[in-house]
């Protein structure tokens, strides 16, 4: 079996792409996966690193801002267009793939597209609840649709065949259950507060944590584990100014960086991130009542779609960026913090929209899609 995988430009992207690969793999070693992505995108040194093949094709997007700078990306981008279906065909011819399958950003389109017109199967993935721009334009090429949640549908106007699969979760992510990761971690019944805003930081976050941060190491209220992220160490320097000693406050961890993540997210009360497509696939694995800040800087603001999906079963509560104050973020977390039966119904809420069983799902898809085209 030959797979041609393509997905790029964010983890959201690569992520599904890798554990679809990963899946694949696993059920038929023999298996010859190859991914195309762009030349300098993320992708480029995950899949390699993940023990995939990988060749790379230069594919841009366009820029709305009118500049001198976005006029001369423009053209190189519309460059790179001209000459993507060619480059497509080539590397299809070359490899002869069984099935096409992308997970979005601008390098699926032209690949993906090809491939269903030289006669490769082809299925997609979406991360999301509001479907990016090349998911939505490679629909009416697709075999099926892969959503990772049912909403998602509704702004998909191609008519195909639809299958809600979720996204693949990690397996280290279901390794813990609550009453372990908090040994581990050294928790006593207090609540756990769990912030974060990626691996960058997040400078809306990280400022309006500050209050609640700085509070706790007062009065021990609740145990809180930051992530503030790699452009975010200036949260150590505000939390000195306001007389806080990190080292005599053991109910406060704050770090760059959440390594353990696993263990962490299992062992919170309540989570407070943005609302990135994988991050909150963990948070309904895990069950976790949650605070969601959606980033305002995503194509089609789809982190506000996916925080509503949860929101709207109960499972979450949102605060819009242009909205957020210290204030209003260390009530919220308050008002749910200290109300137990409110943390336990939006966990079971959450964990309800969890699927679990995604990979199987996904793999059910791939080989039903084989099949129907006698590639199996």
């Amino acid at each position: 079996m030959k797979v041609l995988m393509s997905g790029g430009g964010t983890a959201g992207h690569i992520n599904p792409a890798l554990a679809i690969a990963d899946t694949i793999k696993k059920k038929f070693p023999d298996a010859e996966i190859l991914f195309v992505g762009t030349p300098a995108g993320m992708e480029s040194k995950l899949v390699p690193q993940a023990g995939f093949d990988y060749v790379s094709m230069p594919v841009s997007g366009f820029q709305r801002k009118l500049s001198l700078e976005n006029v001369r990306r423009n053209f190189e981008a519309a460059g790179h267009l001209i000459l993507s279906g060619a480059r497509s065909a080539k590397i299809i011819r070359d490899f002869q793939p069984d099935i096409a399958i992308g997970t979005g950003g601008y390098v699926c389109g032209p690949v993906l597209r090809k491939a269903a017109q030289m006669g490769v199967p082809v299925l997609v993935h979406e991360a999301n609840a509001f479907p990016g721009v090349t998911v939505k334009m490679l629909a009416r090429y697709c075999d099926c649709v892969m959503l990772a949640v049912e909403d998602a549908k509704k702004r998909i106007s191609a008519e195909t065949e639809f299958v809600v699969t979720g996204n693949p979760v990690r397996a280290e992510v279901l390794e813990y259950d609550k009453a372990r990761a908090r040994r581990e971690l050294g928790l006593d019944e207090r609540p756990l507060i769990v912030s974060f805003g990626g691996s960058l930081g997040a400078r809306t976050i990280n400022e309006s944590m500050l209050d609640l941060l700085a509070r706790s190491a007062k009065d021990g209220r609740y145990q809180h584990i930051h992530g503030y992220g790699k452009y975010g160490s200036f949260v150590l320097d505000e939390l000195k100014q306001r007389g806080v000693k990190l080292k005599n406050c053991p109910n406060l961890d704050v770090r760059e960086y959440i390594s353990d993540m696993p263990r962490v997210m299992a062992a919170a009360d309540l989570v407070i991130c943005r609302s990135g497509a994988m991050a909150l696939t963990e948070v309904q694995a895990l069950g976790k009542a949650a605070i969601l800040i959606p980033s305002p800087n995503v194509a089609e603001n789809h982190q506000y779609y996916n925080a509503m999906a949860m929101v709207d079963r109960g499972a979450a509560e949102i605060i819009v960026e242009k909205d957020i104050t210290p204030q209003l973020l260390t009530e919220k977390a308050d008002k749910l913090a200290g109300d137990r039966a409110r943390l336990e119904e939006m966990s079971k809420n959450a964990r309800n929209m969890a699927i679990l069983d995604s990979r199987e799902r996904i793999l059910n898809v791939v080989c039903s899609t084989l099949e129907k085209h006698g590639k199996m």
